[in-house]
């Protein structure tokens, strides 16, 4: 089973654990409906709308109320920390919780004590807190935009807002910010860097790259980023090689906006309907790809 970690920009939502549905355009979990706006809610969304088209799987999610206070973020750490053990999932996506150091690294310890750890994704302040406590090796894929890279690769950055300014967040210097990162322990096995161009890589080095379809509205859209990590989560979960799984999410993101050609007016709610369409086009384009390059 797939989980979904993070929160809602609501202060008075409260901590809420369940399975997840779509309902009238909505995000529903244990009878809570949920607006989808950018953020976890767009991410879990896209994680519901693909495992409905992958394998009818379930997306377990865990939500709370947070304004950037903290005050909610810690609730759902403490929360993890202390009854994880009760929960099983073959893959985890941590969204955006407040960082905290400490907290962090209480829930993945328990994350280490399950009978079968789990594969982890992270992006946002769950990547940022990974990356601040010296702990982003334990996970299995980060999803950065260019900026969030930047700060990866910065080895003497506490918080993106700290990130030195010689290391420019240029789409241009991928490749350096990747090996930067690496050279430090300050990235995972993997990373799926979203921009104008996706960069996949593993292991310091670069060894995929996504740049077409292109819709380019969808840049002013905010929470396509959530999206395309919802889906990955997803494919990961439905059994994909994690690497495969990398590219597909990418690839699927960019179909969403050809196939629902929206405007910069558009709301991410919008296009979650999109995504099983959207995963079918990828597949068929990735397959035509694989066949190409066994010719």
């Amino acid at each position: 089973m797939l989980a979904v970690v993070g929160t809602v920009p609501d202060a008075s939502f409260p901590l809420t654990c369940g399975r997840a549905r779509l309902k009238m355009g909505r995000l529903e979990v244990q009878g809570v409906s949920v607006p989808i706006g950018r953020g976890t809610p767009a991410l879990a969304a896209a994680a519901v709308a693909a495992m409905e088209r992958l394998s009818g799987g379930d997306v377990f999610v865990f939500l709370v109320g947070d304004v950037g206070r903290g005050d909610g973020s810690r609730v759902l750490y403490r929360f993890l920390a202390e009854n994880l053990r009760q929960f099983s999932f073959s893959v985890m996506v941590f969204h955006y919780l407040q960082p905290d150091v400490d907290w962090h690294n209480k829930v993945l310890f328990a994350v280490d004590a399950l009978p079968q750890r789990p594969f982890l994704i992270a992006d946002a302040g769950f990547m940022y807190a990974a990356k601040m406590s010296g702990q982003a090796p334990a996970y299995d894929v980060f999803t950065p935009d260019i900026g969030e890279m930047a700060f990866l690769a910065d080895e003497r950055a506490p918080h993106p807002f700290y990130t030195r300014g010689f290391i420019l967040h240029d789409p241009h210097k991928v490749p350096e910010l990747v090996a930067r990162a690496y050279a430090h322990e300050d990235a995972p096995r993997r990373l799926v860097i979203k921009g104008e161009t996706d960069h996949i890589a593993e292991a310091g080095r670069i060894v995929a790259t996504v740049s077409q379809p292109v819709w380019e509205p969808m840049e002013a859209i905010g929470g396509t980023g959530d999206t395309l990590t919802g889906i990955l989560g997803a494919l990961c979960a439905s059994g994909k090689d994690p690497l495969d799984a990398c590219r597909m999410a990418a690839l699927t993101n960019r179909w969403i906006g050809f196939l629902a050609r929206p405007t910069p007016a558009t709301q991410v709610a919008e296009l979650i309907p999109t995504v099983p369409e959207a995963l079918e086009q990828a597949r068929k384009v990735a397959a035509l790809q694989e066949g190409d390059k066994r010719a």
